[in-house]
């Protein structure tokens, strides 16, 4: 599995967007969280796309100053109480341990993270170990994960062994008890 076909996965998860509708609200572009009701001001976002409801499709672009968005070589105004979303990034920890997992590690954990209702754009805190260790020598620790679909919290840890094999081994437990354990060796 290539890198495209990782980032496909992962931006085709649910929640992968902040939803909600725009207004211009003295001579500042507001962003309105359909799902929190938070506001924020929309130039916290500029530089990053988006997807402006037109229609019954989605169009993407990248947010510039003044309230305008930037398609290809065509430019245009936002509209007073437009429907947007802003895709979520993820945690940065999280974004470099998932890069450390082979193909099939990752799919394992995806698919078991799916199953259980929660989405990689869920997390809310990874701490990486890994990250503090040199990717050249052998290493081995627990990495510890939280996610929170609104309706449950799933802890992970992920205990993990690089040497002359690799193991990961990823110990889910939901806010209700119920526990699932992966392990991929290879």
């Amino acid at each position: 599995m290539n890198q495209q076909q990782r980032l496909k996965l992962i931006e085709d998860q649910q929640r992968a967007y902040d939803s909600g509708t725009i207004e211009f609200i003295n001579q500042q572009w507001v962003f309105f969280d359909e799902e929190t009701e938070e506001a924020a001001l929309l130039e916290t976002f500029l530089h990053q796309e988006i997807d402006i409801l037109r229609g019954k499709s989605w169009n993407k672009g990248l947010l510039i100053e003044g309230g305008r968005v930037q398609c290809g070589t065509e430019t245009f105004d936002l509209k007073d109480r437009e429907t947007i979303r802003i895709r979520k990034h993820l945690i940065y920890s999280l974004e470099r341990l998932l890069d450390e997992l082979n193909d099939e590690a990752f799919l394992y954990f995806l698919n078991t993270l799916n199953s259980l209702q929660f989405s990689i754009h869920d997390c809310i805190y990874c701490y990486n170990h890994l990250n503090f260790l040199n990717p050249n020598d052998s290493a081995g620790g627990v990495n510890f994960l939280i996610f929170d679909n609104s309706e449950q919290i799933c802890s992970i840890q992920h205990h993990f062994d690089y040497g002359a094999s690799r193991n990961d081994r990823f110990e889910f437990t939901l806010n209700s008890g119920k526990r699932t354990v992966i392990e991929k060796i290879s």
